[in-house]
């Protein structure tokens, strides 16, 4: 487990690196790295673990060899979640042991990542190693709410990034018929002057 190999996954802004020991047919453990650290955090104690898994660990947007965010951007703790996702999503894994450390289990206003990523996708985690030990700290009767917002969120980004689809080309009654659709509450004369600024002439339409 002393050797290991480098990955590339493609997220929208460049790619999330990460490194990988064991055998790729082995039970798959994804380790998150901590605040400031990145993929070389499990240098030291992959090779004292069992030999018959496969340690995938990534480096969060902006740390280690994965993509920085474009310049501007904020690095929100649900973006390093929904970075999770896109990487189990890449290996295929449809359930996996999680170990974070540090920052991927601190708890910075609900935003620490294993656990959070764990109450999220629960049917995806078999197993939860915290190198530190901390639960999921959230009120009962907020639970239900978070859990359903925060998993939709994640999961429609994630299709929408999936499809990568061209956008669709229309007439401007068209456009302007599929924007009043949409908001109900726009006249037409209103979405007419929203989509002076807010469409872009092009040959086909």
């Amino acid at each position: 487990l002393g050797m290991f190999s480098e990955l590339k996954f493609p997220v929208p802004w460049g790619h999330v690196a990460a490194k990988a020991w064991g055998p790729s047919e082995g039970c798959p453990v994804l380790c998150l790295h901590g605040w400031l650290d990145n993929a070389n955090t499990f240098d030291k104690l992959i090779p004292l673990l069992p030999r018959d898994r496969y340690y995938v660990a990534m480096d969060f947007s902006g740390h280690g060899l994965s993509s920085h965010r474009p310049a501007g951007s904020p690095y929100h703790f649900l973006d390093y979640v929904s970075d999770v996702r896109r990487v189990a999503a890449a290996l295929q894994w449809r359930r996996f042991t999680l170990m974070g450390h540090s920052m991927a289990f601190l708890f910075f206003s609900y935003c620490f990542i294993s656990p959070q990523f764990c109450f999220l996708y629960p049917e995806m985690v078999d197993k939860l190693i915290l190198l530190e030990n901390l639960g999921f700290l959230l009120g009962p009767e907020d639970t239900e709410a978070w859990l359903k917002s925060k998993r939709m969120v994640i999961d429609r980004l994630l299709s929408l990034e999936a499809k990568q689809q061209t956008p669709k080309a229309r007439s401007p009654e068209a456009a302007l018929q599929r924007l009043l659709e949409a908001n109900r509450h726009l006249t037409a004369e209103g979405g007419a002057i929203l989509l002076q600024r807010g469409a872009t002439e092009t040959p086909a339409g």
